[in-house]
């Protein structure tokens, strides 16, 4: 399956200022696979060195900081040559040892023309490691489950050729319209992760699909206990099991009293700090104003937590494939949805998306383009009343709406309607007057 991060690896590859660069994502969101396919496809040959399953290559990198003799030892270990420019070096699993990871450094300073990537499913955990992690010597790319866009290409690409002719003075046919709805609700309960995208295409079997969504979660959980000692596993594994009952309620806010009775921030801090540089969960704080910097008006103490996987997500709250397909109210609707469209929205915008509270209202999220602050909302539910539009509205008197929902793509008034469908081309759709 095609994965559009490839031209952003194609443009690092080309840079004149290129440095190693890590490959930073949450587990099974496809980095291994994706590093390959890039040496296989742009370089000459490509060298993949796992420091999970080889400990040789731990004594190799704790016994040298010298980038000739890694090459050269390196070299031999993988039985092929290892050239500058032609041959893409793979570091996989490098959360596995702390001195590799260090060793990007050595590359920046006395090897740059050799092409290293590097790659692993913790890598948050290492972040915090001044000691270990080279700082200022990487470049960074961030490795995410597979978008709506891409799960379209992937598993109907005749309906993806329409889908990306869509622009924003589009009108989309209403059998255009309900096949791509159609496809949204498929991707809420087969998700992006590779693994379950892939046996969806070839199968068409959800038991194997919830099958593999099962054992990611519990892969997730075996993870956070191999990390005792860093960071208290248990309290991450409480938070993660309760992602689920902070959605469900009615604003969302993140209440550590709901993890645990009498909980306090400091008890869980870290924990979450964990999930989020781990890649397992996407933090949207609350802003206290929404006024041009979003960033300078941020309440670190209130923010809302969502998963990385709307699959995940509806795996985990154990709904029913029919509830989503058949598009049913439930209450958790509102939730699922909201997570597809953060998942959508991230890396649209340099600034990432805030929530806004107001009186008794609350908007959904904010975005900012340019100087402008946008207030977005989600209507999972036919019904798109929404006292909250009206009330914001009325007060700020905003250049755009944007509101999330089933309806087709429409400008009107100051509102612009975005089909969920179409959550991934915002920025594209957006019309703002000078």
């Amino acid at each position: 399956m095609e994965r559009f991060i490839l031209s952003q690896l194609i443009a690092w590859k080309d840079s004149k200022k290129r440095k190693p660069l890590v490959l930073r994502g949450a587990r099974q969101t496809g980095k291994t696979w994706i590093m390959k396919e890039f040496g296989r496809l742009h370089f000459e040959n490509f060298v993949c060195f796992n420091f999970d399953e080889n400990e040789e290559l731990k004594q190799l990198f704790e016994t040298t900081k010298d980038v000739g003799r890694l090459i050269e030892q390196l070299s031999l270990i993988a039985d092929a040559p290892i050239k500058p420019q032609s041959t893409l070096i793979i570091f996989d699993e490098v959360q596995e040892c702390s001195h590799a990871l260090n060793s990007l450094k050595y590359f920046k300073e006395n090897a740059p023309e050799y092409a290293v990537i590097a790659a692993g499913s913790l890598l948050g955990i290492l972040l915090a490691k001044p000691h270990s992690y080279p700082v200022g010597q990487v470049n960074f790319l961030d490795l995410a489950p597979l978008s709506f866009d891409e799960f379209l290409l992937a598993t109907n690409e005749s309906l993806y050729k329409f889908f990306i002719t869509i622009t924003k003075d589009s009108v989309i046919n209403d059998i255009f319209h309900n096949r791509l709805m159609e496809a949204y609700r498929i991707y809420l309960t087969i998700g992006g992760l590779p693994e379950a995208v892939q046996s969806w295409i070839d199968d068409k079997n959800p038991q194997e699909v919830a099958r593999i969504h099962s054992e990611v979660v519990s892969l997730y959980e075996y993870d956070f206990g191999k990390h005792n000692g860093k960071v208290n596993a248990g309290r991450i594994l409480m938070i993660f099991r309760n992602l689920v009952s902070q959605l469900s309620k009615e604003n969302r806010k993140f209440i550590y009293g709901v993890v645990k009775t009498g909980a306090r921030a400091r008890e869980f801090e870290e924990a979450v700090e964990w999930l989020v540089s781990a890649g397992m969960v996407n933090r949207v704080y609350c802003s206290s104003n929404n006024e041009y910097s979003l960033v300078t008006f941020d309440d670190l103490s209130a923010f809302k937590l969502y998963l990385l996987d709307t699959g995940l997500l509806k795996h985990m709250a154990r709904l029913t494939n029919e509830s989503v397909i058949l598009d049913a109210d439930f209450q958790f609707k509102g939730a699922l949805a909201e997570n597809y469209v953060v998942q959508q929205l991230l890396g649209q915008f340099e600034t990432s998306p805030r929530y806004f509270p107001f009186g008794k209202h609350e908007v959904d999220f904010l975005i900012q383009v340019g100087m402008r602050v946008i207030p977005i909302e989600v209507k999972s539910s036919k019904n798109i009343a929404s006292p909250s539009s009206k009330a914001y509205k009325e007060k700020y008197n905003p250049p755009l709406y944007i509101r999330f929902s089933a309806l087709n793509l429409k400008h009107d008034g100051t509102t612009l309607n975005i089909p969920f469908y179409l959550a991934g081309k915002t920025k594209d759709l957006i019309y703002l007057s000078p």
